[in-house]
């Protein structure tokens, strides 16, 4: 199994970012490849699967301990060996953040809005909840009302039970007269949502991938260690855009909007690496009783289903 150079090229480029984010990288491993696999490892075999991207054993050694403190992981101790899971606090966070990720392609707009007035909510609350939200991909159209068309109004329930503001906040529904203009939505849109700046991540997003597809679309046999740096890297750097997208209709997205292009990119490189990636998993981490379980049914269903053999053509 030979090594595809620009694989190589994308790790040699992530050792470059200075300081690297160990805890941040550790949190989409612990997403993207633990959770499915039952959530928890001993800290050993974390520290070789993450040694080929560049994080030493004192990195990582820091970086679960600091995520210990933050609430994300938790430890248990067997013996002489440390096995860490994700909190349930932190498994909350990560469905919010990996739900998005990992949704199915674009559903058709049903013309709705889903608005979130705040203004009875004291002021730091209020700062709490306008931040999680903007994370769930809301925007600010006017002072202590935010609105996003398409989120899923479970999410907004479960962010404001989670800070204790269900009873102050309103939550609304609205709908767009047929007959107005789009024009006036679009304005709206650009003045609440940063897209020009996304559309320039996204663009460099699809320069960066693209080049790896076509290298390994090529080859019959994927070594399992490159396919697992590569599916890291891939939803690391997906997910850092991704997070600060709020994936809008596109009926109120720019014409040609490269968001698109990059969840489809992300979709077909996924779906070609995930398998020789899930040997690599398998091999390395380990758990108390041994090697981690298989992979949970739940993960199949990532990007629309990861075992239907026709990708969709960019």
């Amino acid at each position: 199994m030979a090594k595809v150079r620009c694989v190589e090229e994308l790790v040699q480029e992530f050792h470059k970012t200075r300081p690297i984010r160990g805890g941040s990288l550790i949190i989409t491993v612990y997403g993207d490849a633990i959770t499915p696999h039952g959530g928890t490892v001993w800290l050993g075999s974390l520290i070789a699967l993450l040694a080929p991207l560049g994080l030493n054993q004192r990195l990582v050694r820091t970086a679960v301990f600091r995520l210990s403190k933050d609430g994300w992981l938790t430890s248990q101790q067997v013996g002489r060996r440390s096995f860490y899971s994700i909190t349930e606090s932190g498994k909350r966070r990560f469905e919010n953040a990996f739900r998005r990720i990992y949704a199915k392609p674009y559903v058709k707009w049903d013309g709705m809005w889903r608005i979130v007035i705040t203004s009875q909510i004291e002021n730091a609350q209020r700062e709490a909840l306008r931040r999680e939200l903007g994370w769930l991909g809301f925007g600010t159209i006017a002072a202590g009302v935010m609105a996003h068309p398409m989120v899923d109004i479970e999410s907004v329930t479960e962010t404001s039970q989670e800070l204790g503001v269900q009873d102050d906040v309103i939550v609304m529904h609205a709908h767009k007269d047929d007959l107005s203009s789009l024009q006036p939505l679009k304005r709206l849109v650009r003045e609440c949502w940063n897209l020009e700046q996304l559309a320039q991540d996204y663009q460099r997003f699809l320069d960066r991938f693209r080049p790896i597809l076509k290298a390994l679309e090529g080859i019959s046999d994927l070594e399992p260690e490159q396919c697992f740096k590569t599916r890291t890297l891939l939803i690391h750097e997906y997910r850092r855009i991704l997070l600060r997208d709020p994936q809008l209709p596109d009926e109120l997205l720019p014409s040609e909007w490269a968001g698109a292009s990059g969840r489809l990119l992300c979709r077909n490189l996924y779906r070609l690496i995930q398998e020789p990636a899930e040997q690599h998993l398998l091999r390395v981490l380990e758990t108390a009783d041994g090697a981690v379980p298989e992979v949970a049914p739940y993960f199949y269903r990532r990007f629309g289903g990861l075992r239907d053999a026709d990708a969709i053509q960019m």
